[in-house]
């Protein structure tokens, strides 16, 4: 971490004379009322993106953002500033315009700024720089290897699309308690789109994979790997029959649907919802919210995870949190605002998208622990069901915990096995009331390959899901054949 502070320091203080001194006349400047906390966020990124199409490089990009963010709170309410430009006017501009909620009062001194100890024996990632870890040829060359795995493997493909995503950010959080603490964070993904097509029928495979590191992850096995997840996908769905609607036992893959998981009970075990008393599990703490077996975390300190943190955007170590364990709720995810009006610990939860936007609640890398029981096991019991192995998009009312999503490639089971596949499989039900209908839980947790991102009130940041393979009885699945 003090290398983080260092590289910080590099791209954030130096460039613009900002020192300790300036630095702490802002946090007097805040402090000249009476405020609970103020924090300074500073920010620099460089990302890039690569679209490659039908073996022609279709888009490129390449962006440079910097700025800082100031909040000040008080109560319940929030100031918050940002600029886009970093220099020691802009900063002050910020620090008096988050004066604007303080409480007349007694002042107090500005904290001293101290730089924060290391958080933990060693980083959760590297400070890789993805965008400078190869040439821009080399990262062409990639994707047309991807496109030319996923040619080779079956001849019903007609359409490629493969694209690669790198970012390396610097951010450094300042508070107004004293702590200074900072994190550099790479961030690489790749994704493959194919169409198949046979009898004049088309249907498409997605798959994809990154994390917290350099391109030189991508190997060839990697790559290969993709290709033959997307195809396998898009060539199944070719001969899927129309999916059965009705309520019906549904047994749900493990890794990436995982992300009904996340939707459907994860964003409903952030504090700022059950603070406010909106979601469906609020108040209920110590009760038996899901069946016994089923336990839930969410874990910010997974090595070069998408969703980890060595800090998160308040500055604090993140951590593994049990959220529910054996089906009763502990607790919920909390940032500093939450945690202090709640009377609660934080959790290393505090989140934003960026220097413009405050931080709030928000998950990390969000999983269901192992049960005992093998995958076959599980597929053996059912009679007849449904098979959900992939999901595509879905739909989540916090209040309620109303959900619905999409079944990417899914496939009947009878008699204790799987056999033909399906289309148009959608679930619908509640998230509390699904975790009470979990009757067998899997013993081969798999997280997804590192494509989660997460969406809360217009801010967007990168997220992981996991889960072994569940047996879910009773779930309501919308379909074409009734």
């Amino acid at each position: 971490m003090n290398d983080s502070i260092s590289i910080a320091d590099q791209y954030l203080l130096a460039p613009y004379q900002l020192d300790a001194g300036k630095l702490e006349a802002v946090f007097g400047q805040i402090c000249t009322h009476r405020i609970d906390y103020a924090d300074i966020y500073f920010q620099y990124s460089r990302s890039e993106g690569w679209v490659l199409e039908e073996g022609i490089v279709k888009s490129g990009s390449f962006n440079i953002d910097q700025g800082l963010g100031v909040r000040a709170t008080s109560g319940e309410k929030t100031a918050f500033a940002y600029s886009d430009e970093i220099n020691h006017l802009a900063l002050m501009s910020a620090a008096q315009a988050t004066r604007a909620i303080a409480q007349q009062g007694q002042s107090r001194p500005a904290a001293i700024i101290r730089q924060g100890q290391n958080v933990r024996s060693s980083p959760l990632y590297l400070p890789h720089d993805p965008i400078a870890s190869c040439e821009n040829t080399d990262k062409i060359t990639l994707l047309e290897k991807l496109e030319g795995f996923a040619r080779a493997l079956d001849k019903r493909v007609i359409q490629v699309m493969a694209s690669l995503a790198g970012e390396y950010e610097v951010v450094m959080v300042m508070r107004s308690d004293g702590l200074l603490a900072a994190d550099v964070r790479p961030l690489v993904r790749v994704s493959l789109q194919v169409i198949a097509e046979e009898n004049g029928r088309r249907e498409q495979g997605m798959a994809g994979g990154g994390g917290r590191f350099d391109y030189a992850y991508f190997s060839d096995a990697i790559l290969q790997e993709y290709a033959h997840k997307a195809v396998h996908q898009a060539v199944i769905n070719l001969t899927a029959k129309p999916a059965p609607a009705g309520s019906m036992t549904v047994v749900l893959g493990s890794g990436w649907p995982g992300i009904l998981l996340h939707e459907a009970i994860g964003h409903g075990l952030e504090a700022d919802f059950n603070r406010k008393g909106s979601s469906a599990f609020s108040g209920r703490v110590g009760e038996l919210v899901a069946a016994r077996g089923v336990t839930v975390v969410d874990d910010g300190t997974l090595k070069n995870r998408r969703g980890s943190l060595n800090i998160d955007d308040e500055g604090n170590p993140t951590q593994c949190t049990a959220l529910i364990e054996d089906g009763i709720l502990k607790g919920y995810l909390q940032d500093s605002l939450n945690a202090r009006l709640m009377n609660q610990p934080v959790t290393g939860n505090g989140r934003r998208e960026s220097f413009a936007h405050i931080p709030m609640p928000r998950m990390t890398n969000t999983y269901m622990l192992n049960g005992d029981k093998v995958p076959e096991e599980i597929i053996a019991s059912v009679k007849k069901g449904l098979y959900a192995a992939n999901f595509g998009g879905g739909q989540v009312d916090i209040t309620s915990g109303k959900f619905v999503f999409s079944a990417a490639e899914a496939y009947m089971i009878e008699d204790g096995k799987i056999t033909y596949p399906v289309k148009g499989a959608t679930l619908i039900g509640n998230g509390p009331d699904v975790l009470t209908r979990v009757s067998m839980i899997g013993n081969d947790l798999l997280l997804d390959p590192g494509v989660g991102t997460c969406g809360k009130e217009g801010q967007s940041v990168p997220v992981g899901v996991g889960q072994p393979t569940l047996r879910v009885d009773g779930i309501t699945v919308g379909g074409t054949n009734g």
